[in-house]
């Protein structure tokens, strides 16, 4: 009867035998779809033909430069994308089991192999490599999505804030990236005195590398306002850090900052090459600045950021976001909502309502970090 072989395969034997050999061939072409076959007769010329068409290997525990699970061993380090089967005249059933321990797929007994067995057998142990490689792409998804996490965690810090008389909110989404972390982060420290400093940065590119600068740089940033330093003293450091822990020389760095007077009424800003913030006071709507205070962190040494002064008042809320949100493409014709497009979304809204501002855009084609923090009145 004729074998079934499922799919034609590329195998590679590895077999000093010449008789041996040939037998294995001849028993291969009776299959359906018989593979096609390269024979080598020792570990040596297996380097030199073990190529990424190889899909399924039949080796030896008997060859000239190695024996046993030797053999075997060196065989699945050279060939960890192949299924492995060991084609031996060894009948011992403990090196069987062990040669399966070590990683082989099948063990076969030459004098009992017929044609039929051997290609269920190599069909088989197809099944269970393409079994085996998916456990371990499951496993490295798994152990990725946990490494993600605890990058957004690093990223989305709880917010060390003490008065109730703030409302504060966050929202961080992934883009068109999908599952791939960029470097957006955000912090709210309130420090002893009462005031409430505030920071939404971006490290250019998308990644983990990006990712965890990000969470370095927020770090950071707590740390050196938990320490009493400010202003441009604090951008410094955070410049110097920034040299120090990218990876490449053209990653740079865009930030907001600001800091809130213990009585909720106004607040000092920096906008560091950063998209300006979004306030409403009293029903007016503006945006903050007019230009940004000096370019982001990691271009310049030994630059000064102008100080934007902010009055508040009683009633008030300000929006600090990532330039994914206004790099979002909306409308019919797609265009980028950009910094005027937001400000017309708040005024048609009333209000700056995160939640609602997000569904109106819709798709983002870059990752967003956004802060509201506002205050209803006394």
């Amino acid at each position: 009867m004729t074998a079934t072989l499922s799919e034609t395969l590329t195998l590679l034997l590895i077999e000093d035998d010449d008789g041996d050999a040939f037998l294995v061939e001849e028993l291969l072409r009776q299959a359906e779809a018989p593979p096609r076959i390269t024979w080598v007769r020792n570990l040596a010329e297996t380097r030199a033909k073990l190529t990424s068409d190889i899909q399924c290997v039949l080796v030896d525990l008997s060859l000239p430069d190695a024996t046993g699970l030797e053999a075997l061993e060196q065989v699945l380090a050279m060939a960890p994308h192949a299924a492995v089967l060991v084609l031996t005249g060894l009948r011992d059933v403990h090196v069987g089991v062990a040669a399966v321990q070590a990683g082989a797929q099948d063990y076969l007994v030459k004098q009992d192999v017929d044609a039929r067995l051997l290609a269920r057998s190599v069909r088989y142990a197809m099944e269970r490599k393409r079994a085996d490689l998916a456990q371990i792409r499951l496993v490295e998804a798994e152990l990725t999505a946990k490494e993600n996490a605890r990058l957004e965690n690093g990223l989305l810090p709880v917010p060390l804030l003490h008065t109730k008389k703030l409302r504060h909110v966050t929202r961080y989404l992934p883009g068109t990236q999908g599952s791939r972390l960029a470097g957006d982060f955000l912090d709210t420290v309130q420090t002893p005195d009462g005031s409430v400093h505030i920071v939404v940065g971006d490290v250019c590119g998308h990644g983990p590398d990006e990712a965890a600068l990000g969470v370095a740089l927020r770090i950071a940033w707590r740390t050196l306002v938990l320490a009493g330093q400010s202003g441009d003293l604090l951008l410094r450091t955070m410049d110097t850090l920034l040299r120090a822990e990218r990876k490449a020389p053209e990653i740079f760095t865009t930030l907001c900052m600001a800091t809130i007077t213990p009585d909720l009424t106004h607040a000092r800003m920096r906008v560091v090459g950063h998209p300006p913030p979004v306030l409403v006071r009293d029903g007016v709507i503006e945006v903050l600045g007019g230009g940004p205070s000096g370019p982001p962190l990691g271009i310049f040494p030994d630059v000064e950021w102008t100080v934007i002064d902010v009055p508040l008042g009683e009633r008030w809320s300000m929006m600090l976001y990532t330039d994914g949100l206004i790099e979002a493409a909306v409308g019919e014709n797609r265009q980028l909502l950009g910094v005027d497009g937001l400000v017309d979304l708040v005024r048609q809204h009333g209000a700056i309502d995160l939640d609602r501002l997000i569904r109106h855009v819709g798709t983002l084609s870059d990752d967003l970090a956004a802060m509201l923090v506002s205050r209803s009145g006394t």
